[in-house]
């Protein structure tokens, strides 16, 4: 795909709005150019273009029809007129951005390199065939001419169409050959500067001197057939021709007509001018391509001419020296700019997060403090600019959409723990999990849950820079506990819990990583004394989306509040890496619902990504309703990182979640001593070790042992015939649950006891024991 044209809009900051543009993408040169209308482009009046060369495209997954482009510090916003419009601009940009980003050694890499001498010969032995099929063909039409059967004169004339429709294609095909040869060394003066002159001569030669093809055989077979074909045929109407370089003012055929000069128009450029070959050897087709309208700028791509260029980027309609590529993107005057104005103020402050109060965290006094895992990194990761060979290199592994599950991520980049571990962080406020069920009434409890649910995120994340967790190996565990405050402690120990040596006033967690491909973690926790669990389960997909990486938590959670015969049904928003070239941050976003089917009462929670003018980061709104009723008996919003006011349909209002201010209850582990060998923190504890002491290299090496187990194991599985057996979950239909979670225990126990008491249930469970 050549060129791509068509409109779009553009943001422009003066405007602060959308405005319509007529956009031209011409692979070739690597230019995304843009123009007021489609008649002044054809007058090659340009406002403006984005060089690919280096380029990143960028998409939001939360809108399908607007797209970002950043190059030379910038970040350009389009927006196209649908989702479909948008990937085909996305992949015209992606093929031209990998075209003039990849360096040329690589393109070329083994590879032959015809000579001008095999490209001649070439063309010339095509122009010989080219000849015997016309003359077949004109053979053939005395046939026709001499045939008395219709039905034979029609089947020969449905051969001369296709004869001729061929040949038509084949002399079209030879005259871009000679035009893209022009142009391929016009392109080699823009990268190289000046050809040597035995190389200028070559490149010149097709309009300096004759060649030993004649244009003749393909150009004009007749004056009247083939000079009408190249201007008026359907083929070459819809055919955009490239721009080609300098061509002699006529050629002499074989026939002796005499060939007009190039005249041709590409879908880029404005017609050439009459004169055919300008006397600074400039071709009139890219001269008209950036040539400003009214406007008299030098054209000898002289030094002076590019200064020319450079200090008019702020006048309107700028002409640029056709064999001078524009040094940086532009635009014409400071009303067009539409690149991200805020991207340079926002370098030192939102691209640099400021630094967040550290939050208090409530430890119990016989707590373990785990060197590895419990200390909060205090360094931030700073700017990937250091690792900027590491990050394109990825970069160049992945398109736009891509799902990235496969892909390799930089150990540096890692979190010190694992996904399992940041999943218990759900529970950071176990006091208000648990809290649910000490209201009477079924709308407290809703906005109770809802409570409990928007502070669930923040703790998750530790540092204001975005890490990315360990992906858990199949067969991981992940076990801990938290002692809820202003609770008394029970001595009584939950040995048929999720974790053994919890008690029954104590919040239990375990979570396992149960599938591999896809990736999905199943959790469970509860408090038996509070009668109240969760069951739940995600499966993380991850999404290229240019300079975000979007991280999609496909999956449910179930709570069960037993004691009123309840489940809340609550799914999970999207996470967001922003930033990744820079200072990478975290956001969420989405639309995502809590629900009671026996009450009836729901909640609607949309987890507000920042538009890229203006706005705030980690906006949340929620709406709670009660049964049948349109009109919210409760709003909330704020941030899901900060504060959360709420709005009652009575009037009252409060502060809903303060996260900043609320103390985090520190979850409790066993020492990785006495931990499985699958469970998390010893799993990757040298992992951990490495990246704690900044031995990446370390780090990366005990990583790829534990991700090549994970394969061999998996290969052995699949040649023994074997099926992964999960340890503490199973799938039921589309869902993973707990194999024993609190309510079936609690109906075991009653059956039991009914035994107990029962003499003939006494004598049949002794038995069955």
């Amino acid at each position: 795909m050549a060129t791509i044209e068509g409109p779009l809009s553009k943001w422009t900051n003066v405007m602060k709005g959308w405005q319509y543009r007529w956009f031209v993408l011409d692979e070739n040169t690597g230019l995304l150019s843009y123009y007021t209308s489609k008649e002044k482009m054809m007058r090659g009046s340009r406002r403006g273009c984005v060089r690919l060369k280096g380029a990143i495209i960028g998409i939001d997954d939360e809108d399908d029809s607007t797209f970002t482009i950043t190059v030379d510090q910038k970040t350009f916003h389009f927006q196209a007129r649908d989702a479909e419009e948008r990937e085909r601009w996305i992949g015209g940009l992606e093929e031209a951005i990998l075209r003039h980003t990849q360096p040329l050694s690589k393109q070329r890499e083994s590879k032959h390199i015809p000579s001008t001498a095999e490209f001649d010969s070439k063309v010339a032995e095509t122009d010989a065939y080219l000849q015997l099929l016309i003359d077949q063909t004109k053979a053939l039409d005395e046939k026709i001419e001499q045939c008395d059967d219709p039905a034979a004169r029609e089947k020969y004339s449905v051969i001369k169409v296709a004869a001729e429709t061929m040949i038509e294609s084949i002399k079209q095909s030879i005259v871009l050959l000679q035009m893209s040869k022009q142009q391929i060394a016009d392109q080699a003066m823009v990268e190289n500067g000046p050809l040597t002159p035995p190389l200028q001569a070559a490149a010149g030669s097709i309009g300096r001197k004759k060649h030993s093809l004649s244009f003749s055989k393909f150009f004009h077979s007749s004056a009247s057939k083939l000079g009408s074909s190249l201007s008026t045929s359907p083929a070459a109407s819809t055919t955009e021709l490239p721009p080609i370089g300098p061509m002699p003012n006529s050629m002499a055929t074989s026939n002796g007509i005499d060939v007009p000069p190039h005249n041709t128009t590409t879908s880029h450029s404005l017609p050439a001018s009459s004169g055919g070959l300008e006397e600074n050897g400039i071709s009139p087709a890219v001269d008209a391509l950036l040539e400003e309208e009214g406007g008299d700028m030098e054209q000898d791509g002289s030094v002076g001419a590019q200064s020319h260029m450079m200090s008019a980027y702020s006048n309107s309609d700028m002409h640029v020296p056709p064999r001078v590529m524009p040094m940086t993107s532009y635009s014409s005057s400071e009303d067009e700019e539409f690149y991200d104005a805020e991207e340079l103020e926002r370098s030192a402050t939102e691209d640099e997060p400021p630094k967040a109060e550290p939050v208090q965290v409530i430890a119990s006094k016989d707590d373990y403090f785990d060197e590895l895992y419990d200390e909060v990194d205090q360094e931030d990761l700073g700017s990937l600019e250091g690792q900027g060979s590491i990050v394109t290199h990825l970069l160049s592994q992945v398109r736009i959409g891509m799902d990235l599950t496969k892909i390799v991520l930089p150990t540096f980049i890692l979190e010190r723990r694992s996904l399992l571990e940041m999943f218990a962080d759900f529970f950071a406020h176990p006091d208000l999990f648990v809290g649910i069920v000490d209201f009477k009434d079924p709308k407290e409890r809703m906005i109770q849950v809802v409570r409990w649910y928007l502070s669930a995120f923040h703790a998750g994340r530790r540092s204001d820079i975005a890490k990315k967790p360990y992906n858990p190996i199949i067969g991981e565990t992940f076990q801990c506990f938290w002692d809820i405050p202003n609770m008394e402690p029970s001595d009584e120990v939950s040995d048929s819990g999720p974790v053994p040596w919890v008690h029954k006033n104590n919040l239990a967690f375990i979570a396992e990583q149960v599938s591999h491909h896809p990736p999905i973690s199943a959790f469970y926790a509860e408090h038996s004394g509070k009668r109240i669990s969760l069951d739940g389960y995600i499966w993380t997909k991850s999404k290229f989306l240019g300079l975000s990486i979007g991280v999609y938590m496909i999956g449910q959670a179930v709570i069960s509040v037993l004691d009123h015969d309840e489940e809340y049904v609550l799914t999970f928003p999207t996470g967001y890496g922003r930033s990744i070239l820079t200072v990478p941050w975290i956001e969420l976003g989405g639309k995502v619902g809590v629900q009671c089917a026996k009450t009836g009462y729901y909640a609607n929670i949309e987890f507000k990504t920042k538009p890229f003018y203006g706005g705030k980061k980690h906006q949340v709104a929620a709406a709670i309703f009660a049964p049948n009723d349109k009109k919210p008996i409760c709003t909330i919003d704020g941030e899901w990182n900060g504060v959360m006011w709420a709005q009652y349909n009575t009037g009252r209002s409060e502060k809903f979640v303060d996260t900043k201010s609320m103390p985090i209850i520190k979850k409790k582990v066993k020492p990785r001593t006495e931990q499985g060998e699958f469970e998390s923190r010893r799993l990757w504890q040298d992992v951990t070790k490495h990246l704690k002491e900044k031995n990446v290299d370390k780090a990366t090496e005990f990583k790829r042992k534990l991700e090549q187990r994970q394969r061999e194991e998996a290969k052995e599985r699949l040649e023994k015939g074997l099926k992964w057996e999960t340890k503490h979950f199973h799938e039921q239909g589309e869902h993973w649950l707990h194999h024993r979670p609190l309510l079936k225990r609690l109906q075991e126990t009653v059956t039991r006891k009914s035994r107990q008491n029962s003499p003939e249930g006494d004598s049949e469970y002794d038995s069955a024991s």
